[in-house]
């Protein structure tokens, strides 16, 4: 290998940035907790469990309901990442099969898969596009106190509202201006 040549380590960290790129651009979290969810809701009441020379089975008389939930939930999840446009559908989508999916699918595949596909629409419906700071704006990835102020975006309304005058309390001497003296008990100025 020569020195100019990328190593591995190399490639392993343009790789990894490029997946934080991606992951970044889209409701990832979402659709991994949804494509989770629908593992178990159509795989439990499918598989044969042995407890010991215990074997349980939790067949449903609708196992192919539960198989088609399980499906749909998994691919709504990859929907997520990859069509992130109709994210809010999907999410809506998954919430909905995730209850459905109590009654027909052994309690939402015992209540691992409900909760992952519950969770997952959650966060796709919450989730918004960030944006970017444009090119050359120095708004990077600067710390929260290096930022300069900026000026609201709207115009600024002052209020009518006349400021208070400082209030002489019982004497003759005035008080201080951020206080008013009123039936012998103090209080703020606004």
């Amino acid at each position: 290998m020569s020195a100019e040549s990328p190593g591995l380590s190399d490639r392993f960290h343009y790789w990894r940035r490029r997946f934080r790129m991606w992951r970044g651009t889209r409701p990832f979290w979402a659709g991994l907790l949804t494509m989770l969810g629908g593992i178990p809701i159509a795989y439990l009441p499918y598989a044969q469990l042995t407890l010991g020379q215990l074997s349980l089975r939790m067949g449903t008389p609708t196992g192919a309901g539960s198989l088609i939930i399980g499906l749909l939930l998994i691919t709504l999840g990859l929907t997520m990442w990859f069509q992130s446009i109709v994210r809010v559908f999907a999410g809506v989508a998954a919430i909905l099969l995730a209850l459905v999916s109590i009654p027909v699918s052994n309690l939402g595949g015992f209540l691992i898969g409900f909760l992952l596909a519950m969770f997952g629409g959650a966060l796709s419906i919450s989730w918004a596009p960030g944006t970017t700071a444009p090119e050359g704006s120095g708004q990077g990835a600067q710390p929260a106190e290096a930022r300069p102020e900026q000026e609201p975006a709207g115009p600024v309304v002052q209020s009518a509202a006349p400021k208070p005058e400082p209030v002489t309390g019982g004497g003759s001497a005035p008080v201080d201006g951020t206080t008013l003296e009123t039936n012998g008990g103090r209080h703020r100025a606004g």
